[in-house]
């Protein structure tokens, strides 16, 4: 959903990881609790954890994607009322691919978790916040224990709305795992501090997530030049915070698996102490 923004952000604020390394973001931990156990994120395969990806369907067709749970879509009818039905036989999983590029980078990171679908945009990757507030109601009222949104809108109506919905999750432990839009405007869900919020780093490895010290995002993913998933079985080269956060919502998976009784607060933590520019040994 692109809008011109009523205003910039302040100057100062981290969307991406564009112009530095990791070195330059390294951290002394502020305390020096154990890390989590290693199966916390490198032993966990998802097993056990529901992830909703809520963006424009998914193709559970695709090798890179293998079987989807459960596929919903959220309609609007022409008298204006919002419903959210099952996906019929009929209707193709996703209509523009984007959403398969997420759910393909979720099960390479954690493979043995079980991906549901709410689809919410079309064929353009367009749609409106009215839509995407039913289908993250829907989503978290659910229970889906990670919910997937790389997108998010500019609409300051929707607002309230949403940080509402993110609370809701929050506290019901549904973790929001939300993209920061690619362009330095002010955009939601994600600037709200009750999801894990992700911008993309431009690093090779595959396999790195980093903690950011200057927020409003707090952690970085891949997001540059990554092969994802697209429609008709193949793949595709793409870049931005989409990809990125998707590869965390998968790490919320493994935590998850292996963890199942983490809050959302505790799992960033997990997040934070695993990150690769985090070092333990700073100020008590």
């Amino acid at each position: 959903m692109t809008t011109v923004p009523d205003a910039a952000p302040p100057r100062g604020l981290t969307w991406r990881l564009t112009d530095r390394t990791p070195a330059d973001v390294r951290l002394e931990a502020d305390a020096l609790p154990e890390r989590p156990a290693a199966g916390a994120l490198v032993g966990g395969s998802g097993r056990g954890v529901r992830v909703c990806v809520v963006d424009s369907g998914v193709d559970g067709t695709h090798p890179l994607v293998g079987p989807v749970a459960g596929a919903h879509v959220v309609r609007k009818d022409a008298d204006g009322t919002i419903r959210v039905d099952p996906l019929k036989a009929d209707d193709p999983g996703d209509v523009c691919g984007h959403g398969t590029s997420c759910a393909g980078i979720v099960r390479r990171v954690a493979p043995d978790c079980e991906i549901h679908s709410v689809r919410v945009l079309g064929e353009r990757r367009s749609g409106s916040g009215d839509v995407l507030l039913e289908g993250l109601r829907w989503a978290i009222r659910q229970g889906f224990e990670v919910i997937n949104l790389s997108l998010s809108t500019t609409r300051a109506r929707f607002f309230e709305d949403l940080h509402t919905l993110a609370d809701e999750a929050y506290f019901g432990r549904s973790v929001i795992v939300a993209s920061a839009h690619n362009s330095r405007v002010e955009s939601f869900p994600w600037r709200f501090s009750s999801v894990v919020s992700v911008g993309s780093h431009l690093e090779e490895d595959p396999d790195l997530h980093l903690y950011n010290p200057e927020p409003p995002v707090e952690f970085f993913g891949p997001g540059a030049n990554v092969e994802v998933a697209w429609l008709g079985g193949g793949t595709v080269r793409s870049s931005g915070n989409s990809y990125a956060t998707p590869f965390v919502a998968g790490l919320c998976a493994r935590v998850l698996s292996e963890r199942p009784r983490l809050t959302p607060f505790q799992l960033k933590h997990a997040l934070y102490l695993s990150a690769a520019n985090v070092h333990l040994g700073g100020v008590r």
